[in-house]
């Protein structure tokens, strides 16, 4: 089995690769087009995966179809534009008077804009080069918006976030269990989902957890925990920026960006890498985010090479999953994945007050995609109005110049 990482110069990289040893990989290929983070960050992979006793192939490449050859799943993970990009997505709505995130509203359509043609000029190759039937599972944000892109354009792919299993590990650890004894059960898009429901050995314990640690989901979320309690539902990390948008704004304007803390992080994080000595991930790393990622990651290619039916949190089409959604819309939802076959597991409606947020965004995610696609500004246009972080004419304009500078549209 070949596996292909692309952006495997990611500071990530040696999450995913700790995880390999699960996972029966005869060859692992390194892409990246920037050679001295593939140098750096692929140097570490092999010192961790020769620890490991990895008795495979490790090859790295900048060049996409000598790593995506024949491969059964490929892996994106890539940033364009990099952290220098990521500090303008991130502070140009903040001069518009709107919440400066990477993946959420406008930060987030900036990301999408520039990434979505790069990553349909990865899959086409691994359209022409991968193996029949090879997976594209990807890690690039925004994944639900990418996902959809994929999809539409007739890729065999899954998207992939790592903010449920971060759930289920942390669930575990208060039941005082093993994680695979617990099912996460988060609904919505991807960076706007909720928990209704937490499955231990079948049964839902999620009313005992609130009870027991609503102070501590509150927080994690940013919000009182009366809401959590009142919505019946655990809000992700995300909806800080909905549910409190104005504390949330003001703290980001007193502050500076997180781009800017990251990028400080991976530059410590690179040259950790360069010691020859280091043979493991370092802690470090956890301070990068995309915890868990390794787990979630691997989980997923194994459930899809053996079909051990294992459920996992992927970002799929609806196709009727989530009443009140189109079909074609990209949901992030618990699924059962059985070798070819990811099937969601059968969802109750969205309560009014979850279902109007969703329906909102997920409008939002289809014009974002056609307009990445399309380069047609109006329909860019009519994505930042529909967002309802946005949704402001004079501030769409004033948007919509500042961050498709440089954008191929």
């Amino acid at each position: 089995m070949k596996l292909a990482v692309v952006g495997a110069g990611s500071t990530y990289t040696p999450e995913l690769v700790s995880g390999l040893s699960r996972v029966e990989v005869d060859e692992l290929w390194l892409h990246d087009i920037d050679p001295e983070r593939l140098e750096v960050v692929g140097g570490l992979a092999a010192r961790m995966l020769g620890r490991a006793g990895y008795g495979g192939a490790l090859e790295l490449t900048g060049e996409l179809d000598r790593a995506v050859e024949g491969a059964d799943f490929v892996l994106i993970q890539i940033r364009v534009g990099g952290q220098a990009a990521r500090f303008r997505d991130e502070t140009v709505p903040l001069a518009c008077g709107c919440i400066g995130q990477e993946t959420t509203g406008a930060g987030g359509f900036a990301k999408a804009m520039r990434t979505v043609p790069v990553v349909l000029e990865i899959a086409d190759r691994v359209r022409a080069r991968a193996a029949p039937g090879a997976w594209i599972v990807d890690f690039t944000n925004p994944v639900g918006i990418v996902t959809r892109a994929l999809l539409d354009a007739g890729h065999r792919a899954v998207g992939l976030c790592n903010v449920a299993i971060g759930f289920q590990r942390t669930f575990a650890r208060w039941l005082e269990v093993e994680p695979a004894r617990v099912i996460v059960d988060q609904v919505g898009l991807n960076h706007l989902t909720w928990v209704r429901a937490v499955r231990l050995d079948g049964e839902d314990v999620l009313l005992d957890l609130v009870a027991e640690h609503g102070d501590e989901l509150g927080e994690q979320a940013a919000v009182p925990r009366q809401l959590v309690e009142e919505l019946g539902a655990v809000p992700s990390y995300y909806l800080r920026y909905f549910y409190a948008h104005d504390r949330k704004l003001a703290e980001q304007l007193g502050d500076s960006p997180r781009a800017a803390r990251v990028a400080e992080i991976e530059a410590e994080l690179l040259e950790l890498y360069r010691d020859p000595a280091l043979t493991e991930k370092p802690a470090l790393l956890e301070q990068r985010g995309g915890a868990f990622y390794s787990e979630a990651a691997v989980g997923l290619v194994s459930s899809l090479l053996h079909g051990d039916g294992a459920v996992h949190e992927v970002d799929m089409r609806n196709d009727g999953t989530l009443a009140g959604l189109a079909d074609d819309d990209v949901v992030e939802v618990p699924a059962r994945v059985s070798g070819d076959r990811i099937e969601p597991l059968e969802q109750a409606p969205l309560a009014p007050e979850l279902l109007g947020l969703v329906q909102h965004v997920a409008a939002y995610e289809r014009l974002t995609a056609q307009a990445a696609v399309t380069g047609e500004i109006e329909k860019a246009r009519k994505a930042l109005l529909t967002h309802p972080l946005i949704g402001q004419y004079d501030i769409t304009n004033e948007l919509l110049e500042r961050l498709l500078e440089g954008v191929r549209v």
